[in-house]
Parts: structure tokens; C-alpha cells; sequence
């Protein structure tokens, strides 16, 4: 294709502009980690530059030290990965059931599915189920009123209505009753849409932070977010209460590298699953979005 001088010139300006963009935003980023590396002496006086003058893991080894940061990780991967298996599972066993025609009020089923999409109830009436149910302080909170979507469960429907009906009568003959069609049958044909549902449920549940803030008082089972924002805003909470900023003052160790390491740690996590998740998170982001 011949280009003329105008698009040659409109590439020449649409690459740049797009360059510089890339640069701007991904400089805050490479800020941040280059910063949570940077020896703490050096950084004290001020001996910033685009590489660390001498790198150094103290910040690191420093978070890693204290049991309110240790606390806040387990918490954040308990509910990452036990969130994540308990929604799936909640997840496709709901879509399976609802694919089904034979299912006796499917369609009220559906019809009630589709008005928590519609309709969000707002803070009040989930904290007042989750005081009833007594749960109010446990990690549970941050799991069971969240434990599935509904426009999840539309989608996951979709990829399992596009399954040929044949293969589930062919495993009836051969003796599998309905749990076993789902398990030996469905769940296999099912690894993209379980990818990429993982990834977002995954997601949802590292980050989470508001419901934390809202069910848990006790900062010993607060997640890792709810730490990190504690840190950004006060340095005296940098590693979760006084006596800690104690051993951070003997230490020497700037707030600034603290937070910044406290960043990459509850960044990395997520970016090092996704590449694992990449080759699926395509296929099953468009599950039954399309039928043949």
C-alpha cells in the first residue's frame, strides 16, 4: 500500500504522540519500584536518579519482618485463593444448573439473576446481613456476599448452552448422573471461561478494600490493600502501629521506600498470574458472546 505524504507524516506524529503517552504513564511505575530498591542511605540524601545508585532489599527485608505486613499478605492470598475456588465453584455449578431446560423454574431462576445486574442494594442491607449472620469481624465477610456475579453466571451459561447436547447424553449412557457430567465433562471443555472468570474473581479479591474497611475491626485480618492505603496516608501506620514505626526509626528506613516496596509487593502478584492466564483470558472474556 502507497502511502502518501500526509499519512507518512500522520504515522510519524501518531507514533510519537502514542511514545511520549507510553513513557508519561509508565514512568510513575518504574518510579515506584526503582525507589522500593534504593538503598535507604541514598535515598535519606536525596541521591535520586533513573537507576538506584546502590541497590538495596532493606525496605523489603523490613516488611517482610513485621507481623502486621506478613498478616496482611496471608490475608490477601487466603482470600485470593480460597475466594477465587469457592466462586468458581458457586459460579459454574449456578450456570450449569440454570443451561439446563430441564430444570424446573429456570426461567425465575434467570429472571432473578439478571435483577441483581440491574440493581445494586447498596451498603446498608449487605452489612445488616452480614451482622445477622454473625459475621462481622471474619474474613468470611470479604467472601460469602461476594462469593458470585450475576453477570458472571449469564456468561458462563452462555459458553455451556454452546456445548452439543450430545456429548451430555452420551455420558448418561454410559452411567454418569448429573454431578459427573458436570465434573468429567463440562468442567474440562470449560478451562477458558474458568481462566478468565478466575482472573477477575483473583483480582476482585486481592484488591479488595472497602468491604474490609466496612466489616473488619481488627487490623491483624485486614487485607494487604487496606495496610498499603494505611501507609500512603500516614507513615506512622507504615508497618501497622507505633511499635513498628519504632523499628523503622532505628532502622533508618525512609516511609517513602517502605510504601513504594509495599506497592510492587501487592502489584507483582497479579502481573506474574496473568502471563500463566493470557493464552485462555482472550477465548473465555468472549464466552458466549457468539453462537453458532
Amino acid at each position: 500500500m502507497i502511502q502518501n505524504r500526509s499519512d507518512r507524516v500522520f504515522n510519524v506524529v501518531n507514533v510519537f504522540l502514542l511514545g511520549v503517552i507510553g513513557i508519561i504513564t509508565f514512568f510513575p511505575l518504574y518510579y515506584v519500584f526503582a525507589v522500593s530498591f534504593t538503598d535507604p542511605s541514598v535515598y535519606s540524601s536525596n541521591e535520586i536518579r533513573l537507576l538506584p545508585a546502590k541497590w538495596s532489599l532493606a525496605s523489603y527485608k523490613y516488611l517482610m519482618s513485621t507481623d502486621a505486613f506478613l498478616h496482611a499478605i496471608g490475608n490477601s492470598v487466603f482470600l485470593a485463593v480460597v475466594g477465587t475456588v469457592l466462586s468458581l465453584l458457586v459460579t459454574s455449578c449456578l450456570s450449569y444448573a440454570i443451561s439446563r431446560k430441564r430444570l424446573q423454574g429456570r426461567k425465575w431462576m434467570m429472571l432473578l439473576i439478571l435483577l441483581t445486574t440491574l440493581f445494586n442494594p447498596g451498603i446498608i442491607p449487605p452489612y445488616l446481613l452480614v451482622r445477622d449472620l454473625h459475621l462481622i469481624n471474619s474474613t468470611w465477610s470479604l467472601i460469602l456476599p461476594v462469593l458470585t456475579s450475576g453477570w458472571y453466571i449469564l456468561l458462563m451459561k452462555g459458553f455451556f448452552d454452546s456445548i452439543p447436547a450430545s456429548l451430555e447424553e452420551a455420558a448418561r449412557i454410559d452411567g454418569c448422573n448429573d454431578i459427573s457430567v458436570w465434573y468429567r465433562i463440562i468442567l474440562p471443555l470449560s478451562l477458558p471461561s474458568l481462566a478468565a472468570f478466575g482472573l477477575f474473581y483473583a483480582v476482585a479479591y486481592w484488591n479488595t478494600f472497602f468491604t474490609a474497611l466496612l466489616y473488619i475491626n481488627d487490623f491483624t485480618k485486614h487485607p494487604l490493600q487496606v495496610l498499603l492505603q494505611n501507609m500512603l496516608i500516614d507513615a506512622s501506620t507504615a508497618a501497622g502501629g507505633s511499635a513498628a514505626a519504632e523499628m523503622m526509626s532505628e532502622q533508618r528506613i525512609p516511609p517513602e521506600t517502605l510504601k513504594m516496596a509495599a506497592v510492587v509487593i501487592a502489584t507483582v502478584p497479579i502481573l506474574l498470574v496473568y502471563p500463566f492466564l493470557q493464552k485462555h483470558f482472550a477465548k473465555g472474556a468472549m464466552v458466549g458472546s457468539v453462537k453458532e
